[in-house]
């Protein structure tokens, strides 16, 4: 009887230990197509001309114009891109 109350502690010691170290994964990592993450205009400004993808995570972004070499980029939470202008 005592022996299967120490192994029932050791079991929930470990479980708690398991809790206390939280997340697996940090939150960097988490998945950028989650609902949570907000998603707008992608502006990257290179060789003098700037150009807009729509639809993208502030992450993506700046991965999208690192490889594209951008000289300039920015982005704007929840909007959609703007042709700067009316129009067309």
């Amino acid at each position: 009887m005592l022996t299967r109350m120490l192994r029932g502690l050791a079991v929930l010691a470990a479980f708690n230990a398991v809790l206390a170290l939280g997340p697996a994964s940090p939150p960097d990592a988490a998945d950028p197509s989650a609902p949570s993450a907000f998603r707008g205009a992608c502006y990257c400004r290179a060789a003098g001309e700037l150009r807009c993808v729509a639809e993208l995570t502030e992450r993506d972004c700046k991965r999208r114009c690192t490889e594209e070499l951008c000289d300039d980029w920015f982005w704007l939470e929840r909007r959609p891109c703007w042709n700067w202008g009316y129009g067309g």
